[in-house]
């Protein structure tokens, strides 16, 4: 198995010639409201920018984490691109996809808010570093505790899998 750090080439990486830079992920979303209550009141992202394009038919909303607010606006963090097609339109949920990873100041806390506002913890964080859960369409999202995990702590530590992620 090989990774970026240790692949072997003789012509220039894509990082020598373009200094590749990640921007964002987009995840296509089936209802505005639904998904900005999700990603923003619940989860605590922030709006950045809106573009609609009317010619298009669908409307682009990117989405930053708090810490990367300031660094986002100034076009150098990468977003989250929410892209609502405005003619109905049904999305397979497959699970090639993977998901979408956060960092959390605690693991708990965080997971405590999701729950009062609804949010079904699949993956509940028993190890006091990980837990998943989905936004409303079906994306997964993975909570990781910033720096070293927490310990373990009830309820946390005895709650079972909920569903997939």
């Amino acid at each position: 198995m090989s990774t970026c750090a240790t692949m072997v080439s003789t012509k220039p990486s894509i990082q020598e010639d373009a200094k590749l830079r990640y921007l964002h992920t987009m995840v296509r979303v089936k209802n505005i409201e639904d998904s900005l209550d999700f990603y923003c009141n619940k989860l605590g992202m922030i709006e950045i920018r809106r573009k609609e394009v009317e010619a298009g038919r669908f409307t682009l909303i990117f989405l930053a984490s708090p810490k990367d607010e300031q660094a986002s606006r100034a076009n150098n963090a990468p977003e989250l691109e929410l892209t609502y097609n405005w003619d109905a339109e049904d999305y397979d949920s497959g699970r090639n996809f993977g998901h979408l990873a956060y960092r959390v100041d605690n693991i708990y806390e965080t997971c405590q808010k999701l729950m009062d506002a609804g949010v079904t913890i699949n993956r509940p964080p028993r190890d006091g570093n990980m837990a998943f859960v989905k936004s409303p369409d079906n994306i997964s999202i993975e909570l990781l505790q910033e720096g070293d995990a927490l310990p373990p702590q009830a309820p946390w530590a005895e709650m079972e899998n909920t569903g997939t992620w």
